[in-house]
């Protein structure tokens, strides 16, 4: 593992016609990076050789088609699945020494709503990493998860069933949580998958103070039509990496169609992205 910093010049493009491009060095001054990650279910890979640079104090898009390996990919650089190779570092650490640094927002829909347990619990377990299990929570953590609820904009459902709150509060619940960590790296699967306009609107004001604070934000992304107004820069993955860079740059026509593939049509495609070429 190289200690300098790595340095591109514009946007990052994956090789093409199924070959793989040897490594770069993994940046020491970057929020989390990848290199050579490959994770199979059976003999087909979801993810295959796929290198990845998240920049610290900026939100970053992870942008794909259905069945790309987004997820996938978040959750084999967490350690929740396992890599079948691969190097993760966060802020220039193995992933395994640097968790206390790490915030992790899961997808709604993998998360057993029915469970008997308040909003304030679920707050809480964020707490917990600094007590362990067992321990007790002081009034002074209590008041933080308070204090995070209001963030996101339900502190009045503090004492709910987690299982009584609408698709929109339910993700807030979790950002909340996330919040509570007061984490240096945040990871969110989809944060706006099912949820109303306002809610949306609350989660990025969230993420963009997180920004403004020096934190790093990294989300599983769908609605392209958003990606250049909520993010810095974006990591475009099919199951191999296409591209990656600041959106300015990265964000193009050409990366978008080899991304997806064919499926967006073409005058779509010059709407969404940063024309590519003169």
């Amino acid at each position: 593992m190289t200690t300098g910093t790595f340095k591109t010049s514009g946007p990052a493009l994956a090789a093409r016609d199924g070959q793989t491009a040897r490594s770069a060095p993994c940046p020491a001054d970057a929020a989390l990076a990848v290199r050579g990650m490959t994770v199979s279910y059976g003999e087909k890979p979801a993810v295959f050789s796929v290198d990845a640079t998240f920049p610290a104090g900026a939100m970053s898009a992870i942008i794909g088609p259905n069945g790309a390996g987004k997820s996938t990919f978040l959750k084999a650089a967490l350690g929740l699945i396992p890599r079948l190779s691969g190097e993760v570092l966060v802020f220039g650490h193995p992933v395994e020494m640097a968790r206390s640094r790490i915030a992790y927002v899961p997808q709604r829909a993998s998360v057993d709503w029915d469970f008997p347990t308040t909003v304030m619990d679920v707050v809480q377990m964020g707490l917990y990493r600094r007590v362990g299990l067992l321990g007790r929570l002081s009034g002074k953590m209590t008041a933080r998860a308070r204090e995070c609820l209001d963030r996101v904009g339900i502190a009045d459902f503090a004492h709910r069933q987690i299982g009584q709150l609408s698709g929109g509060q339910q993700q807030r619940v979790f950002l909340a949580r996330a919040l509570a960590q007061d984490a240096d790296l945040y990871l969110l699967d989809e944060p706006f998958a099912g949820v109303d306009a306002a809610t949306e609107r609350a989660i990025i004001d969230v993420l963009k103070g997180l920004k403004d604070d020096g934190k790093a934000v990294v989300a599983v992304h769908h609605d392209l039509a958003t990606v250049r107004r909520y993010f810095d820069h974006v990591f475009l993955i099919n199951v191999r990496k296409i591209a990656e860079g600041p959106v300015t740059s990265a964000f193009t026509t050409e990366a978008l169609q080899a991304t997806y593939g064919g499926r967006l049509a073409a005058t779509h495609l010059d709407d969404l992205a940063v024309v590519s070429g003169p």
